[in-house]
């Protein structure tokens, strides 16, 4: 059977967050990491997720890397593409969001791409073409701390216009709400009118699933997870997807439980302080030492004697006030690069050490740990909170790890705990 469903994800939490929401429509997903080898075998599935490092890297990178995924995922005959982006569109006016998707509609001649981050189950909405996390305005929201891509304008108009060499229109919430067809015909007025983009509202997972149905024919949709609610649905009409069940059962392989936390969010650091009073919390100072072979040689001290069946928690997260002080100190680049090589460094040891069940917060740490244990591939399992699932992976020397990928964001106050309560036996 030939991929159906392509993806060119720009960080790894992401990736594994639209590899759930297929896998839920009942489509076999596998996410990859990083470009695959041309030569590899493809895999067998019904859509491919091809997880890049793409979300902070340098523009010209980032479109290099995404045009070659969406080359590879061509040759494997794809027949719709998805660039996976934030549901908070984590970007700067210089990119990345804009160049990449103007580098994939040259790469695809298409002259139109709907564009929507909205997750309504976690709290992110478009609505006039202003995202809201939760009730707050996206500016207002925490994001305008990021350490790394600062969100200072809920209007993704504006944002995408910025940063983009096309026009960029609005397919608002009235049109949204009065069906596919009334959504279709928006989107073939804003292309007629010379527009490359139209922002489409949605509040709720029906009007992803409308957009969905609206977009059966166009070649790439640019958004979050959420902008392929509606997708699988279509390849069932048309007879070419048989929907499965069961595709997220995975085997659990034994071994010692571990956190690894880079995320400076909100959402992130409330977790970690939920987790603190129940297991053992060990807070890396990187203000303090700014050495990531230091903090790593640290953490790994730390834990000797610590590993088990409860999870130890290690955490590199910050409030804003010390991101700014690291930023200030070494530069923007520069402390999250620390930040990113500290936990590697450390995760590399947990394995070595025996862990094999690994939640890792955070989309640049994601990356950076999976680059370093050298996973290539992995299968999408259960869901842990909306948007989260786990995977099961080949771990350092073969062995099979299962590793949750949170982005920063997303996840209960008891995500971490959750996580490795629904692994017991029973559960």
């Amino acid at each position: 059977m030939p991929i159906l469903l392509g993806a060119v994800a720009d960080d790894f939490t992401g990736a594994t967050d639209l590899a759930n929401t297929l896998v839920k429509a009942g489509m076999r997903t596998v996410q990859m990491i990083g470009v695959p080898d041309g030569s590899a075998p493809l895999p067998d599935a019904d859509a491919v997720v091809v997880a890049l490092k793409s979300r902070t890297a340098p523009v010209g990178e980032a479109v290099s890397d995404s045009l070659a995924a969406l080359a590879w995922l061509r040759k494997a005959g794809v027949r719709q593409v998805i660039f996976k982006v934030c549901s908070t569109f984590d970007s700067t006016d210089a990119g990345n969001i804009g160049p990449v998707a103007d580098a994939l509609l040259d790469a695809l001649d298409a002259p139109f791409a709907p564009v929507c981050p909205a997750f309504p189950t976690n709290g992110r909405t478009v609505y006039q073409g202003h995202l809201f996390v939760g009730s707050a305005l996206l500016n207002e929201s925490g994001m305008e701390n990021h350490p790394l891509t600062p969100m200072t304008d809920a209007n993704l108009v504006r944002v995408l216009g910025r940063q983009s060499t096309g026009t960029v229109g609005l397919v608002p919430f009235a049109t949204i709400e009065a069906g596919a067809d009334a959504t279709r015909r928006a989107m073939m007025a804003l292309r007629e009118r010379g527009m490359r983009y139209g922002i489409v509202d949605a509040v709720s997972d029906a009007h992803l699933m409308t957009l969905g149905e609206a977009a059966a024919n166009i070649p790439l949709l640019v958004g979050g997870s959420g902008i392929a609610m509606g997708l699988p649905a279509n390849f069932v009409r048309d007879g070419s997807l048989a929907a499965t069940a069961g595709a997220d059962t995975l085997a659990l392989p034994a071994g010692h439980a571990a956190v690894v936390a880079g995320s400076c969010s909100r959402a992130t650091l409330a977790q970690i302080g939920l987790a603190r009073d129940a297991v053992p919390t060990l807070e890396l100072d990187a203000l303090a030492e700014p050495d990531a072979g230091a903090l790593a040689a640290r953490a790994l001290a730390w834990v000797e004697g610590r590993l088990g069946a409860t999870p130890v928690v290690i955490a590199a997260s910050a409030t804003p006030d010390k991101v700014a002080a690291l930023q200030e100190k070494l530069g923007r680049e520069a402390a999250g690069a620390l930040v990113e090589a500290a936990l590697a460094a450390v995760t590399e040891g947990l394995v070595a050490r025996g862990v094999r069940r690994l939640v890792v917060a955070g989309g640049e740490t994601s990356g950076a740990v999976v680059q370093r244990l050298g996973v290539r591939r992995l299968r999408i399992g259960p869901e842990i909170d909306p948007g989260v699932p786990w995977t099961l992976a080949d771990g350092a020397g073969g062995e099979p790890l299962l590793l949750a990928l949170k982005s920063g964001n997303f996840g209960a106050r008891d995500f971490f705990l959750k996580a490795f309560a629904m692994l017991e036996p029973g559960r």
